[in-house]
């Protein structure tokens, strides 16, 4: 089923210029065929081609339901790149391998989801309390049709104790072992500036004088080796903590450095430098990625413009990171304007109740593995349900290697294997999380 499942869904194409609707409606059809009941099955949604999918499974009322997070839509799929006799709209298997678009990001989770959902109703399971499963549209084009409009339109689906979205979490896979799974508890948050230099232009025959693009480009090169003050927070002093349990000599404690009260700053300075994901958590970044500039080939520049996209530590401001900027930026005459900014988001607390059951569950299937709370610097629909309220951790039992499957690229793949791991992990999960006695261990 999980297999059949998963490729039904990587067969519907829920690009941005195509919807989710298909796709949500084939995965309904499903679950009325295995026995879930058509009134706890719901799709809705502001657009006809966004619909979402909502299904609960009914529990005993012992507290408010949990909401478990994957998403139907994918990013474009053009078939440049994409190796001879793969497609993006077709699941292929090939040597050891899932291929096409979504396997990754996220359909691979939707597909989990619904095959759980199915096998603990057939079982007769019944859950402590409700489990609300959210197939949802346009996390990847912005989500106001998606997670955004539930959490606005319809709060009696998100009045929940907690939401575990499986669009986040992971682990590495060290020589064939599994060494670490994150759960996400926190995320940076998008902001974007334009920087703009004007100059009064004239023959490129006769150059003089103020440059535009070299006045901006002077500014780019000075921010590019700037850095933002170092941030802490609960999660990643815990998960620098937990990280240094698995790593030798120096490196080592330098992380255990950073798990202090008073974090050893030239430590942060050596964990920063040795990898750019470490640096990411340690502060907020910010990075050119766009550049306009002159009017024609043979005149000087009269204006010069860059979007310098920043990721933002939780806590650091719009008005602090653009002050930053221009603190950095001064004396060179370069004007600084928020173009684009997120909302805040804050740090989910690390529930004893969902992170113990999801530690047992890691350590039964993979023992020796460490468990450890994460502050992604990308974004997931995980920032606006905290932003609701709502304690959100990303965990995901399907670990997919170091490059990430190259999600959003040609031959986006996934290890069958992992494919499958991850399906019994979120089984053996939600039977822990949701036992009365919250004390269901696994049995190989």
């Amino acid at each position: 089923m999980a297999r059949t499942l998963l490729a039904e869904l990587v067969e519907i194409n829920t690009t941005v210029s195509f919807g989710s609707t298909k796709a949500a409606e084939a995965m309904a059809s499903r679950l009325r065929a295995g026995g879930i009941p058509e009134k706890n099955i719901l799709l809705l949604g502001a657009r006809p081609d966004r619909m979402n999918l909502v299904v609960r499974l009914q529990g005993r009322g012992q507290g408010k339901p949990m909401l478990l997070l994957a998403h139907l839509d994918v990013v474009e799929a053009p078939v440049e790149g994409w190796s001879q006799g793969v497609e993006p709209f077709r699941l292929t298997e090939r040597d050891g391998w899932f291929y096409g678009r979504g396997v990754v990001d996220n359909k691979h989770a939707a597909a989990q989801l619904v095959t759980n959902i199915i096998r603990l109703h057939a079982e007769g399971f019944i859950p402590n309390r409700d489990i609300l499963v959210a197939l949802t549209a346009d996390e990847e084009a912005g989500n106001a049709n998606g997670v955004y409009w539930l959490a606005q339109e319809r709060k009696d689906l998100t009045d929940v104790a907690y939401c575990l979205n499986f669009d986040s979490g992971g682990g590495n896979v060290e020589k064939g072992r599994h060494v670490v799974m994150s759960v996400q508890t926190s995320e940076k948050v998008y902001m974007s500036f334009r920087l703009e230099t004007q100059s009064p232009g004239g023959h490129s025959s006769l150059p003089f004088g103020k440059n535009a693009i070299y006045q901006l480009a002077e500014g780019l090169a000075r921010l590019s080796v700037y850095q933002f003050p170092f941030r802490f927070n609960e999660t990643t002093r815990t998960y620098f903590r937990r990280i240094a349990e698995t790593k030798k000599g120096g490196f080592a404690d330098d992380l255990r450095a950073l798990a202090s009260d008073s974090p050893d700053l030239g430590a942060a300075r050596r964990v920063a430098d040795s990898s750019a994901y470490l640096n990411a958590i340690l502060h907020t970044t910010c990075a050119a990625t766009r550049l306009e500039a002159g009017h024609a080939d043979n005149a000087l520049p009269q204006s010069a413009r860059a979007i310098v996209n920043c990721r933002t530590f939780p806590g650091d401001s719009r008005e602090f990171v653009q002050r930053m900027i221009v603190d950095a930026l001064a004396d060179t005459g370069i004007t600084v304007t928020a173009s684009a900014a997120g909302q805040p988001s804050p740090v989910s607390p690390m529930l004893p109740e969902v992170m113990e059951p999801v530690e047992r569950t890691a350590t039964a299937l993979w023992p020796g593995i460490a468990v450890v709370p994460v502050m992604d610097p990308w974004a997931t629909d995980g920032a606006r349900l905290r932003r609701a309220g709502i304690p959100t951790f990303g965990v995901s039992g399907t670990f997919v290697g170091e490059d990430g499957g190259n999600a959003h690229g040609a031959n986006e793949r996934l290890p069958v294997t992992s494919y499958y791991e991850g399906l019994e992990f979120m089984y053996v999960l939600l039977k822990d999380l949701s036992s009365s006695s919250q004390a269901t261990h696994y049995r190989r």
